[in-house]
């Protein structure tokens, strides 16, 4: 019986392949030979019984793709189908050769680290170039009232505000029962229960109520801002208004931006009487502070400390919509996009929150208000 068993052999510089380079034989291939050292100057393949991909990748790899290529046009004995097969493996594998990945090195670290603060840099020339275009629209716009948008400013009030207040109400309402429970957990050490009331607050007046509602709306606003203008550029909206004459952003970011501002302080000052509300909740029950005391020392808190947190929530709104609606224009043309600048988008919102809160919380410090 005769032996089809695979071979290659190099004999004057001539590499012989013989018997049948198959799937079938790979597993004996792969025992059997390994990368030739030294480059053939000719190819012969006169006693090759078969040949398919996987054979032909396996004499790739023996070879070399580079020296293949150079000795299948003077190679013998070999067809026109044959010779096609092992070129175009040859050439795959050439090109789809991926290099070695070198290490990274302290000085890549530097240059990923410098390209980062470049790419904040240039989000935030963007962010100042799209506050200028709105509030440029908005000046023009707010002397016309043939322009205002009336309906979509009321319609976005609703979505931005009213379906906010149940999880707004719900949040607020459990962080201050939180607070004044671990507020008297450590007063009580001092025999000072009573001040829990006052942590309560002025933690809610002046923080906890603009900060938690304005993470909230930056989690459940700026990501409906973005998603919704993203989905209208991936469908052509944006051109087709363009397109009729009409400007974006005053037909969108304008109502949206004015609602939010509308609505946060509104959000904010419920929030604040959701978290008295919860703080009333554990005194009542655990601190047997009654809810006529409670109101009572509530009413002694200076006003000012209201109007420092509300004085916040514009600024907030303002800027939470503004990274919501620009994210959405910096959509490209796929979902993969929309979902990308929507995380973007809340990121992005929550960090400018809490981080102007902390500016703010130092400078009112530091002024003594």
């Amino acid at each position: 019986m005769k032996n089809n068993g695979p071979t290659l052999t190099l004999e004057a510089g001539c590499a012989q392949l013989q018997g049948a380079w198959t799937l079938e034989h790979y597993g004996q291939l792969k025992r059997n030979m390994s990368v030739v050292d030294a480059s053939p100057q000719r190819l012969e393949a006169s006693q090759l019984i078969e040949l398919d991909t996987a054979g032909a990748a396996l004499l790739v790899e023996l070879l070399g793709a580079k020296v293949l290529c150079q000795l299948l046009p003077n190679a013998s004995g070999l067809s026109a189908e044959r010779q096609a097969l092992l070129l175009a493996v040859a050439e795959a594998m050439l090109d789809h050769k991926s290099p070695p990945q070198a290490s990274l090195s302290w000085t890549d670290s530097l240059a990923n680290l410098g390209q980062k603060m470049l790419n904040g840099w240039q989000q935030f020339v963007m962010l100042l170039g799209f506050m200028g275009l709105t509030l440029s629209a908005l000046a023009c716009s707010i002397f016309v009232p043939s322009r205002w948008r009336i309906t979509a400013l009321v319609a976005q009030m609703q979505q931005c505000g009213l379906n906010a207040v149940p999880i707004v109400v719900l949040l607020t309402f459990l962080v201050g029962a939180v607070v004044a429970f671990l507020g008297a957990t450590v007063l009580a050490n001092f025999g000072a229960t009573i001040y829990t009331v006052d942590l309560v607050a002025y933690s809610f007046l002046r923080e906890f109520g603009v900060l938690l509602t304005a993470i909230l709306l930056a989690g459940r606003t700026a990501s409906a801002f973005t998603a919704q203008l993203g989905s209208m550029k991936v469908n052509e909206e944006l051109d087709a208004l363009r397109t009729q004459g009409l400007d974006p952003i005053t037909l969108l970011v304008l109502p949206r931006l004015l609602a939010l501002v509308l609505t946060l302080p509104l959000l904010t000052f419920v929030a604040i009487l959701s978290g008295f509300l919860g703080g009333a909740m554990v005194s009542l029950l655990s601190l047997d502070i009654s809810l006529a005391q409670y109101l009572s020392i509530l009413q002694q808190i200076p006003i000012r400390h209201l109007w420092i947190g509300l004085s916040k929530a514009p600024i907030f709104a303002f800027l939470i919509a503004l990274i919501g609606c620009l994210e959405g224009f910096k959509v490209s043309g796929s979902a993969q996009s929309v979902g990308q600048h929507t995380t973007s988008s809340v990121v992005q919102s929550i960090f400018v929150v809490i981080l102007l809160d902390a500016i703010a919380a130092l400078f009112l410090m530091e002024m003594g208000w």
